[in-house]
Formats: C-alpha cells, sequence, structure tokens
C-alpha cells in the first residue's frame, strides 16, 4: 500500500515516527507493511532460529530480523527489509551504528504473507539480486513451498533447504521450515 506519492529519502525513512508499522522505500516510494501474521511469523522465526544458531556456531556473519533495512541503491532511494537475512563476516559495517545497512544482504529470505501480490514480490526479489543478493529464498505458506532464486535460475527446493552456497554448510529440512 502506498503512503505517499513524493519521492522519500533513506534519511527520511530512518526518522519516520514509529507507529507500529514497517516500511520499506522502493526507488523513492514509501510502502507501508501491516504486521506480520501467525503463520508468517512462526516460519520466519523458524527459519532464522535455525540459521542464526549454525551462522552462529560457525562464525559465519550474522543473521538479521525483518525489521533490519538494506539500503540497495540510491537516487531514487530503496531499502528492503527481509523476513530474514544473513550477512557474511567481511561484508559486516563497521563501526555498528542506527543507519541502515549499506549494501545487499547475501541471502534474503521473504515468506509471503495472504496479501502479497505474487508480482511485489517478484519485484522485491529483482530488486536484492539486481543489487547483489546472491540468494533469494522465497516461502509460500499457501502453496507450501520454498524456491531459491539465483540470477535467472529459480529452483523449488523438494524437501530441503539448501543455500549452502552462500552460507557455507547450512541447509534446513523443509518439514522445520513449516513445523509449528
Amino acid at each position: 500500500m502506498t503512503v505517499d506519492s513524493r519521492p522519500f529519502t533513506a534519511e527520511e525513512l530512518l526518522r519516520l515516527p514509529g507507529d507500529g508499522f514497517r516500511y520499506e522505500l522502493v526507488q523513492g516510494e514509501l510502502k507501508k507493511m501491516s504486521p506480520a501474521g501467525y503463520d508468517h511469523g512462526d516460519i520466519a522465526m523458524n527459519i532464522g532460529a535455525h540459521l542464526k544458531a549454525y551462522v552462529r556456531a560457525h562464525r559465519l556473519g550474522k543473521v538479521f530480523a525483518a525489521e533490519t533495512g538494506f539500503l540497495l541503491s540510491r537516487n531514487p532511494d530503496t531499502v528492503l527489509a527481509p523476513d530474514v537475512s544473513y550477512v557474511r563476516t567481511e561484508r559486516l559495517m563497521r563501526p555498528r551504528g542506527r543507519g541502515f545497512f549499506i549494501g545487499p544482504p547475501d541471502l534474503a529470505v521473504e515468506v509471503i504473507s495472504p496479501d502479497d501480490l505474487y508480482t511485489d514480490v517478484d519485484e522485491k526479489t529483482r530488486q536484492y539480486l539486481k543489487a547483489g543478493t546472491q540468494a533469494v529464498v522465497i516461502v509460500n505458506p499457501r502453496a507450501g513451498t520454498v524456491q531459491v532464486h539465483r540470477g535467472n535460475d529459480v529452483r523449488t527446493m523438494s524437501d530441503m533447504l539448501a543455500v549452502d552456497d552462500v552460507v557455507p554448510g547450512w541447509t534446513m529440512p523443509l518439514a522445520e521450515v513449516f513445523e509449528e
């Protein structure tokens, strides 16, 4: 849902007052996002917790929650906040600060909400990949599917979420992704 038609900047997005909603910025256009529903939050946490435990144990980088914005492009600005994301150690910002992460995550996970349009999800995926994200995982709770997008390659996972080329050695059984 668009809330304003004038071009916004990443700095203006960062200064928005807290009103209980999340926002993203797509080519200068401010997008208001409703809070996640039960299934969405559960699935994102399943993936995030599994990924974080693995990344921490192997000291591979950082895993971030949905509130973390990534500044993908400037003029007009695009800031997206994937449901779960991963950045490898050598790309982490120093010093840490209040602002958005400059650049794309290495891995972005998006869980499709009931009110998401597939065209919007496809556009987000293109934005991540264009900015340099190595893999985008799209989880569709309605269909019970998980797809991994890399460039023009799209693979539907059959029993295991595998992005071990991005997060070395990490895989996750799909049964655990959708586990209640």
